[in-house]
């Protein structure tokens, strides 16, 4: 299991993220350009040392990542407001990625497409989304739930952040 961030605009939930990923044993994936420098502060505050504890792989483009899922077989699932599958409803494999959006606007059509499944969280009436570090802890809660909790990717498998 693994989670992958398209071109993150905010650094705090970016820092939420690698946190949670830390704490679960989860390897992260982000798709660069990122909306911020990944030695933001704001990040390092929110990451705090849990930093040190989660293995991340960079990838300079869409594309890039692309190359690299395929090598590795992981289904991709896109967690999208537009999404046709219920999260709770979907059967999870070890090897997924779960890939949230950009705050500002999501991921392009071009992704949608490439996804294997689109996950929903489904929501009140009248709201338009979850917080990306909110929508990915759900989701992951759930996925390692249904799959068990690996405690795996730890940096020794990737790159530390600076």
């Amino acid at each position: 299991m693994r989670l992958a961030l398209y071109q993150p605009d905010i650094p705090q939930n970016t820092g939420a993220i690698l946190r949670l990923a830390a704490c679960m044993g989860i390897a992260v994936d982000i798709i660069e350009p990122c909306g911020f420098l990944l030695d933001d502060r704001r990040l390092q505050r929110v990451g705090m040392d849990y930093l040190d504890h989660v293995a991340v792989t960079r990838h300079s483009s869409w594309d890039r990542f692309a190359i690299e899922r395929t090598a590795h077989h992981g289904r991709l699932l896109l967690l999208t407001t537009k999404g046709t599958t219920p999260y709770v409803d979907y059967a999870f494999d070890p090897n997924d990625i779960l890939m949230v959006g950009r705050e500002s606007a999501g991921v392009p059509e071009e992704i949608h497409k490439a996804a294997d499944a689109r996950l929903l969280i489904p929501m009140a009436e009248g709201v338009r989304s979850l917080n990306v570090a909110l929508a990915a802890a759900m989701v992951l809660g759930e996925a390692l739930r249904q799959t068990g909790f690996p405690m795996t990717g730890t940096t020794s498998e990737a790159e530390r952040l600076p």
